[in-house]
């Protein structure tokens, strides 16, 4: 097979030695362009770049989807958080082009390991930790533009867990559908909430919301998945980030805290 794995950046990060299947992608390429090589930028072709700001490792995700063509799937890790068969943080563990075709064979789709919110569903989390508005306002476009997708959507808003970061490997027929259906839902919300006064992290609002849409998509469309362990290279930043969630649970500033890593 011919798979391609974007690994989002926005600097220079060390990477994965496949570059046969492992493609770093510099996101917001308008702005964090400084001569870095073998990159890929996310401001060729056809392409979002400039709405990273909002979007995150979404334009890194429209560019493939827009200009990465005759590949039989693809896949979006980050540079810091990428898919392994180990426990070993290592970029020497990452998944191999033999391990992702093998995964492939049992279902079209792969996706991180669930995480779990055993005292909040996934809607008390999203709104403990961002604005509420952009949430609710997902929930009226999907209801006018893609009602079928509004049972799931209210579903997985009541779960304790959900399959996160944007992290996939799909089959290319799979990943072509995921991304019709989303960026129609997202572009829909922009045109309808004001982030203007948003801080810097809550700005990124359309990233946010399409972790939380994932799963809406593979419910609705009953896609068969199967999931993968993965890894984070670096600080993980564990005390931090309880510490955030804390605040963030029990503080009526939401929205204005920081303490995302």
């Amino acid at each position: 097979m011919k798979i391609a794995i974007l690994v989002a950046a926005h600097k220079d990060a060390p990477m994965p030695k496949d570059r046969s299947l492992y493609l770093p992608v510099l996101v917001g390429a308008d702005k964090n362009y400084h001569g870095q090589k073998g990159f890929q930028l996310d401001n060729q072709g056809e392409n979002i770049s400039a709405k990273n700001p909002n979007y995150n490792e979404l334009t890194a995700i429209y560019w493939a989807w827009k200009n990465l063509h005759n590949v039989d799937a693809i896949g979006l890790v980050h540079y810091r958080r990428l898919f392994s068969k180990h426990l070993d943080r290592s970029l020497d563990k990452v998944l191999t082009q033999k391990q992702i075709e093998e995964m492939l064979e049992k279902a079209p789709v792969i996706l991180p390991r669930k995480r779990y919110y055993v005292v909040e569903t996934i809607y008390s989390h999203y709104v403990h930790s961002h604005y509420k508005e952009p949430l609710e306002e997902t929930r009226k476009v999907i209801s006018a533009v893609d009602p079928d997708y509004l049972g799931s959507f209210d579903k997985v808003m009541h779960r304790r867990s959900a399959h996160m970061f944007n992290m996939f490997i799909m089959k290319t027929n799979y990943f072509d559908d995921y991304c019709k259906w989303l960026f129609n839902i997202l572009f829909n919300v922009e045109k309808r909430i004001d982030i203007s006064n948003y801080s810097v992290q809550e700005a990124r609002v359309f990233g946010y919301l399409s972790e939380v849409l994932m799963d809406v998509w593979i419910d609705k469309n009953h896609v068969k998945y199967t999931e993968c362990n993965w890894i984070q290279i670096g600080d993980r930043h564990l005390v931090k980030k309880a510490w955030g969630f804390v605040k963030r649970k029990f503080s009526s500033n939401v929205g204005k805290d920081e303490t995302h890593y």
